[in-house]
């Protein structure tokens, strides 16, 4: 746009303010530079197509208008000033199942996840839907991916968060965190029959080894995540 240099990872002009980059991967929704064919990160070929949307959705973060986009199949929000993205539960759910199938087809390779990067300024932001402000998750619960999520209306990904969760995905942590659950229940389900053995839990009020909300042991909160993991 206006000719100045930029560095190889800029994502937009430092004295113009253009856009070198957008997320246009369908594959691993990695940002692609403009006008560029295939993924320098994945090699899949360019597939993102913008779309009209009204009223147009505000984000979370710099509070800009959302702009509809449409990559591969999935239906996202994305934000052209700081970058991030907008997926909906069931977009969310779409990517998810189809990048584990891939990983199954294609074989996941050892990419352990990384460590967060240092101690990061905590800024609760509200959903773009509802207004209200969301929780914030370690998505998986061992990606070290922290995302912020609304349980009714969808997931919110900084900049280049997108990417890391279908890296996290392909290697294989889906798999990793639903053996993890289930030895978790397991172990917490073994610890409730020596309660019960020992006499220390009290079934004259009507609690039970079903009643895992009552124990506070977290076990309905892991049951509820192997639902969604486990979903057809």
């Amino acid at each position: 746009m206006c000719g100045a240099s930029a560095s190889s990872d800029a994502t937009k002009c430092e004295h113009c303010g253009a856009r070198l980059a957008t997320v246009a991967c369908p594959s691993c929704f990695g940002l692609m530079f403009v006008g560029a064919t295939y993924c320098s990160h994945c090699g899949a070929r360019a597939d993102r197509t913008e779309v009209a949307q009204d009223p147009n959705q505000v984000c979370p973060r710099c509070r800009g208008s959302l702009q509809a986009v449409v990559i591969g199949k999935a239906n996202l929000q994305e934000c052209p000033k700081c970058e991030g993205i907008w997926a909906d539960a069931a977009s969310l759910m779409q990517i998810c199942q189809d990048r584990e199938k891939q990983a199954a087809v294609l074989g996941m390779p050892s990419v352990a996840p990384r460590e967060p990067e240092g101690m990061e300024h905590v800024r609760y932001v509200p959903c773009p839907v509802c207004g209200k402000l969301m929780n914030r998750v370690n998505f998986a619960h061992c990606s070290h991916v922290v995302v912020d999520v609304c349980n009714q209306h969808g997931t919110w990904f900084d900049k280049d968060e997108l990417r890391r969760i279908v890296e996290f995905i392909r290697s294989g942590g889906l798999e990793q965190a639903r053996s993890r659950q289930i030895a978790d229940l397991e172990q917490q389900r073994r610890e409730l029959k020596a309660a019960q053995a020992s006499g220390a839990w009290d079934t004259r009020d009507g609690s039970s080894s079903n009643d895992f909300d009552r124990y506070g042991t977290g076990i309905a909160a892991a049951a509820q995540f192997l639902k969604f993991l486990f979903k057809d």
